[in-house]
């Protein structure tokens, strides 16, 4: 597809956080830093994002996701949904996962953000290589 002149990829981005309790102030911190980190990392605006869902595991109730995410700039359009996790044995505690599907230049890779403690779950993406 192309968008003003420039050829596009529409792709699924992951990431992953935790946050340190299961309060307000924690989930939005963890949040907004891994949105930040994923806009920043892809070199996105608000109006290249289709959709963002976010998942969560089962310990973390205090406030939703999307919620924090829709006070960003411009997400205000942006579908965005919460989920729980399925709960496996073993999984991270306090983790939000983030799946975003959003337009890239074709020539562009995605870069996945996996902070914090979620560095675990995939540390082939987890620096900025």
């Amino acid at each position: 597809m192309t968008i003003h002149g420039q050829d596009m990829q529409l792709w699924g981005l992951r990431g992953a956080t935790t946050c340190t309790a299961n309060s307000t102030a924690a989930i939005e911190t963890a949040v907004a830093e891994l949105v930040s980190e994923l806009m920043q990392r892809n070199e996105l605006n608000p109006q290249r994002i289709v959709s963002v869902t976010f998942s969560v595991t089962a310990d973390l109730n205090a406030c939703f996701p999307a919620a924090i995410a829709r006070k960003q700039k411009g997400w205000d359009a942006v579908a965005l949904l919460d989920c729980q996790q399925m709960a496996v044995v073993g999984d991270l505690n306090r983790c939000i996962r983030i799946l975003a599907h959003a337009w890239l230049p074709a020539e562009q890779k995605p870069v996945h953000p996996y902070l914090r403690e979620a560095k675990l779950l995939r540390p082939d993406r987890s620096s900025h290589n």
